[in-house]
């Protein structure tokens, strides 16, 4: 099983590099180690897409986010993303997304993006090989007075919780809204921010204190003030290392003492987490206010 899961996890990691140009399924087999035939029958099945299909997604969920952050043509993206035509663009856009792409660049809305996941990440057992993390970087920052677009759910503390409640899927919208720091985050809310029957741990995006764009149905808005963070970032890890990285930050947090530098823990702002990604380190973001 550990050898399927890495060819495909190589056809994945193959088809994020080569997504401008032809991707075949002699590429794939190349890469998996296989013949093209038991090749895509290993991408299926660990992945629930046949390659065409997870690459086509892909290439529209890219689009879309060049769309909403550019001034570009539908054209030029079309092409840069290895579409034949813009007509056919245009048509698998519509259908995968129920709007033109013009229509949408002049005003984008929330749409359901495909956020691929690996699958080594998913199914391979998590590693506990992990050195100590040997710097955790603390940083104060400020958080300026904005709202937050989320989907609630019932019982959820953690990540692994609500995604069981809620579906992986949110991640997808929220990556679609346009952001004030350029990604979405979960959120552990305080009680005055939670809905009776609603979960502590929610996912969301910060937006603009006057966004007036589109909610998708099920979400809510809260509004939150002002608020100073301690940014805790650990040192960059290998991504099947998620799992230590956390417990190991979160280790250096019940460790930190804010009042060395004047502070204490805030615990009516919500604590923030950040997406786990390897390269940058993982970052949680933890409100204080002044000592006094």
């Amino acid at each position: 099983m550990r050898e399927q899961i890495l060819a495909v996890q190589r056809m994945q990691d193959y088809i994020e590099t080569h997504l401008a140009g032809p991707v075949t399924p002699a590429d794939l087999a190349r890469e998996a180690g296989f013949s093209p035939w038991y090749a895509r029958r290993l991408f299926l099945q660990w992945t629930g897409r046949t390659p065409a299909d997870y690459i086509r997604r892909l290439r529209l969920s890219r689009s879309a986010l060049q769309l909403r952050d550019g001034n570009r043509r539908v054209l030029d993206v079309a092409m840069e993303l290895g579409f034949g035509s813009v007509d056919g663009y245009q048509r698998a856009f519509a259908r995968e997304f129920g709007c033109n792409p013009g229509e949408y660049a002049a005003a984008p809305v929330p749409l359901p993006l495909f956020v691929p996941y690996g699958v080594k990440f998913q199914h391979l057992e998590r590693s506990d090989s992990m050195e100590t993390i040997k710097n955790v970087f603390v940083q104060i920052i400020e958080k300026p007075e904005r709202k937050v677009i989320l989907k609630r759910g019932v019982r959820a503390a953690d990540y692994f919780s609500y995604c069981e409640e809620v579906g992986c899927d949110v991640w997808g919208l929220l990556t679609s809204i346009r952001s004030l720091d350029g990604e979405p985050v979960c959120l552990w809310l305080p009680d005055p921010y939670r809905a009776p029957g609603t979960s502590e741990y929610v996912q969301g995006v910060e937006v603009s204190p006057d966004y007036d764009g589109v909610i998708p149905d099920g979400f809510d808005v809260i509004t939150l003030p002002p608020a100073r963070y301690l940014m805790f970032r650990g040192e960059p890890f290998a991504e099947e290392d998620y799992c230590s990285a956390i417990e190991e930050l979160w280790a250096a947090e019940r460790k930190y003492d804010p009042s060395v530098i004047g502070y204490v823990w805030d615990r009516s702002n919500p604590r923030i987490q950040l997406e786990p990604i390897g390269t940058r380190g993982y970052i949680e973001l933890l409100p204080v206010r002044p000592a006094r």
